[in-house]
């Protein structure tokens, strides 16, 4: 006797997510490797197996399974990274024909097939504008055997890059279209779509509290014997739409009216930074390089120590999450103030550690104005300044700051997001009529004779062969 009750649960749905980037180094480049890794393991923790399919390190096992077997990572397209060592967006081409190829019947014959036999609903969920091709063709397929209406299709866009690659029709017509931020949805709107708005999480652990010797310390450092010194931090990839210019112009102006500053900068390898450090270094500031290779905190705090004064210590080295979330608690604000920024986790990952973060006015859906950040709206220098030297003489409002923006990244950590996403499956699991049971078979799919004359027809039989999962 089957149950009915409406309601997705670990016991009826299991997920499969869709993405380039993952949890390997070598699949890593930015911010969407560390939100499909959170994700899928915030999903598994919660007892939802979770599929993560991504172009993965060529050297590791194709298939690994974590936290009790829940997770199971495949990495995708092995045999062709092997001719691209240099990361997850080398070969990008081939990995994505590849990709495209061979995804969906391993999606159709190992996961939806015989989810759909246990009664079980699937969730396929994309990432960005490499995986909207294979939606387009998993959504086809799974039509093809009869399954489409037993599976959530859903696809959502973290960054506005290479969109005209989409081919947005069909993929409003196969799948729900989600993304990060209502500043998003608005860009998206452009595009002629309506996305649901899912936003990006931080994992509960960023929440824990930050030695305070540690952070006493660091500021020690950062003041150089005047604790009127202001200590600023900077952290993100050296992109016009980081508006690095505008904070070191800031840290300048600050400087020039007798307000000295130590501004802790860790950038990328993008060729904006030479044009960031020039500016400051035509604007009398001093850049002092801290290199180190792998350290600990506590490494990386004599590293910065015996650097030398300076008004800018350029960190050249890995820089380890400890060390990270010591920084934004110690420093007097953390400048992520981008002209773009989807959603703006840095900020979120600076309150979490009841440090100050200074944002710019887009994706930042969180961030209220001198009541858990300060929220800049312009580019213009004199803005940043003004609002810093408002905190310096106010510091009262500084450490009101400080626990209303650790309570308000308490709401964005990933266990509640994911009741967020979990609440809107339900709605369009019953726009699209599937029903959600405790147990029990509700239905079998159509054997292997179906799924060859499929491929023959299509022309696709090439594609199950060089599936990379064996």
């Amino acid at each position: 006797m089957m149950k009915l009750d409406g309601a997705i649960s670990p016991e009826n749905t299991l997920f499969v997510l869709l993405c380039f980037e993952g949890p390997d180094v070598y699949s890593t480049a930015g911010g969407l490797g560390t939100r499909v890794t959170e994700l899928s393991e915030a999903l598994a923790s919660q007892g939802y197996t979770t599929h993560l399919i991504f172009i993965g390190d060529p050297y590791k096992p194709a298939v690994e399974t974590r936290l009790d077997g829940r997770l199971i990572l495949k990495r995708w397209s092995q045999w062709v990274s092997k001719y691209y060592p240099n990361g997850v967006y080398d070969g990008e081409e081939q990995k994505l024909y590849d990709y495209n190829e061979s995804v969906p019947y391993h999606i159709f014959t190992d996961i939806v097939r015989p989810a759909v036999a246990e009664g079980k609903t699937v969730v396929v969920l994309g990432e960005d504008w490499h995986t909207s091709e294979v939606m387009c063709l998993t959504s086809d397929l799974l039509h093809w055997f009869g399954v489409r209406d037993k599976v959530l299709m859903l696809w959502n866009l973290n960054s506005l890059m290479s969109l005209n690659r989409v081919n947005w029709g069909r993929l409003n017509f196969v799948t729900t279209l989600c993304t990060v931020s209502k500043y998003m949805k608005h860009k998206m709107w452009n595009l002629g779509v309506n996305p649901l708005v899912v936003p990006n999480g931080i994992p509960s652990r960023h929440l824990n509290p930050v030695d305070p010797k540690d952070v006493e310390r660091l500021r020690t450092i950062a003041h150089r014997g005047d604790p009127n010194r202001l200590f600023l931090f900077k952290i993100g990839r050296f992109d016009p739409d980081k508006r690095w210019i505008m904070a070191m112009e800031a840290v300048a102006r600050l400087k020039e009216s007798g307000h000295p500053v130590t501004l802790f900068v860790r950038g990328g390898i993008e060729p904006h930074g030479a044009d960031v450090f020039r500016h400051a270094y035509h604007r009398g500031l001093h850049i002092q390089d801290v290199v180190a290779h792998r350290p600990t905190l506590s490494q990386c705090l004599d590293a910065i120590e015996q650097a030398g004064p300076a008004d800018i210590y350029n960190l050249r080295f890995f820089l380890p999450e400890e060390f990270v979330r010591t920084t934004y608690a110690a420093a007097d604000a953390t400048l992520a103030n981008s002209g773009h920024e989807p959603f703006g986790l840095v900020a979120l990952e600076v309150m979490a550690a009841q440090g100050i973060a200074v944002t710019g006015s887009t994706g930042e859906d969180y961030a209220v104005s001198f009541e858990n950040a300060i929220v800049t709206e312009t580019d213009d220098p004199d803005e940043l300044v003004g609002y810093l030297l408002y905190l310096n003489r106010h510091p009262e409002e500084k450490e009101r700051m400080r626990v209303a923006g650790q309570y308000t990244a308490k709401q964005f950590v990933w266990d509640h997001v994911i009741e967020n996403m979990i609440g809107k499956l339900e709605f369009l699991a019953r726009k699209q009529n599937i029903t959600l049971v405790n147990s029990g078979v509700i239905d079998v799919i159509s054997d292997a004779p179906v799924r060859a004359s499929m491929a023959r027809e299509a022309g696709q039989a090439k594609g199950v062969e060089h599936s990379s999962v064996m």
